[in-house]
């Protein structure tokens, strides 16, 4: 009999040993109460420098980085990176004022050699029809899509359970009006690109979703915001093995969060929801899990158990946020305030969308860009082509002092 108590022992921890990623133990975590954190930060302007262009692709929004190994690891020399941005302005720029027949596409992307913003290693790719003129990566083709529409992009992933494939989301756009903010976002698709090189990139596969969705009580839901690789072949610090896909609730800008295996990325039924309390399988179920953050955000980790959700104030505001949680679903605390963004003072520009890009970061430092726009954008970018590329910030973060 003891032998056999023994040899169920032997097997029980083998099983827990073998599915580490299948749960986290938050108790090791929670045992003894972090220290909190303090939050430092300064321009990057070389990294800004790298976005400021006058030949081609010269302004663009949307900016997010995925690592083309799948790994976000920090400091690795050799790392490809791929940005990809939603509308693109692609011209001629002289003393800083596009010249006449600069055109509008709705994203693009770049590829950037190593960590550093070195100029000569970062190539602007747009798509081009026949004739050679610039046109649009991905145009919204599925059951879900109605004439006029375009895409906008959220996060990504590069899947190591899909053969290193690309996916994306992307949010179904129309315009409602002539003004700048006059538009509404419906569905999401969710975009496969097999080769994530420049020549492949324009090669897709499209899978519509229930993730664009109007919730019972809160108004337009849409998931893509950001996107967490929480596994260890993607470096994740405390993998459990998910996808963990955010998401925004209009009206209040709540934050919300799906999760999935990377693996189960296309099965939509096998995706589940956070409710505040526990993973359920109904989406309308899902609940806040933070308020006022931006339409495009991030979170990373921090290395000592505790999350970062970086994020532009209000959605639209001069203050980039930071709130720590204890897990990838939160909770989450108070808004740190870590950035004031200078061109709504000085040139009256509407900064948004703030996120961080970790494996471009130094550890104890997240690398952050934002974006600028105006009201009368449609006249002012033709004044002044400086008005639209990313801006970036360093926020450095440590122990408080006691």
């Amino acid at each position: 009999m003891k032998t056999r108590i023994c040899f169920v022992l032997l097997m029980a921890l083998a099983i827990i040993g073998c599915n580490q990623e299948e749960k986290r133990d938050k108790t090791s975590i929670s045992a003894s109460p972090l220290k909190p954190l303090s939050f430092t930060s300064e321009p990057a302007p070389e990294w800004t420098a790298l976005m400021e262009r006058t030949s081609g692709w010269f302004g663009a929004d949307g900016i997010f980085s995925i690592p083309l190994d799948g790994r976000e690891t920090q400091e690795a020399e050799d790392k490809k990176t791929l940005f990809i941005f939603s509308d693109t302005y692609i011209g001629e720029v002289e003393n800083k004022v596009p010249k006449p027949g600069n055109v509008m596409v709705n994203n693009s992307a770049a590829w950037l050699e190593g960590n550093t913003p070195k100029k000569s290693a970062i190539s602007f790719e747009y798509n081009r029809k026949e004739n050679g003129d610039p046109t649009t990566y991905f145009v919204p083709d599925n059951e879900q899509s109605q004439a006029g529409e375009y895409f906008w992009l959220g996060d990504g992933f590069i899947n190591h359970e899909k053969g290193n494939a690309l996916y994306l989301f992307a949010y179904h756009v129309h315009k409602t009006g002539p003004n700048v903010f006059d538009f509404e976002q419906t569905h999401v698709t969710l975009l496969k690109i097999k080769d994530p090189t420049s020549d492949g990139f324009s090669d897709y596969e499209q899978f519509p979703t229930y993730l664009g969705f109007i919730h019972p009580e809160r108004g337009r839901v849409y998931f893509g915001s950001g996107v967490f690789v929480n596994t260890k072949r993607a470096g994740a610090p405390d993998p459990d093995g998910y996808v963990y896909i955010y998401g925004v609730m209009e009206g209040k800008k709540a934050l919300i969060v799906a999760r999935t295996r990377p693996g189960k990325i296309e099965n939509f039924d096998q995706w589940t929801f956070w409710n505040g309390k526990s993973w359920v399988e109904n989406k309308e179920e899902v609940a806040p899990i933070a308020e006022h953050v931006s339409n495009e955000l991030s979170v990373t980790p921090t290395g000592d158990g505790r999350y970062l959700l970086t994020f532009m104030v209000m959605g639209i505001s001069d203050k980039i946020g930071i709130q720590v949680g204890d897990s990838p679903e939160g909770p989450f605390g108070k808004v740190h305030e870590v950035y004031t963004c200078p061109e709504y003072a000085e040139k009256g520009l509407l900064p948004y969308n703030a996120k961080a890009h970790y494996h471009l970061s130094k550890p104890g430092e997240l690398l952050v860009s934002y974006n600028t726009i105006t009201f009368d954008f449609w006249e002012d970018i033709q004044k002044d082509a400086t008005i639209y590329h990313p801006r970036f910030v360093k926020v450095k973060y440590s122990l408080a002092d006691d």
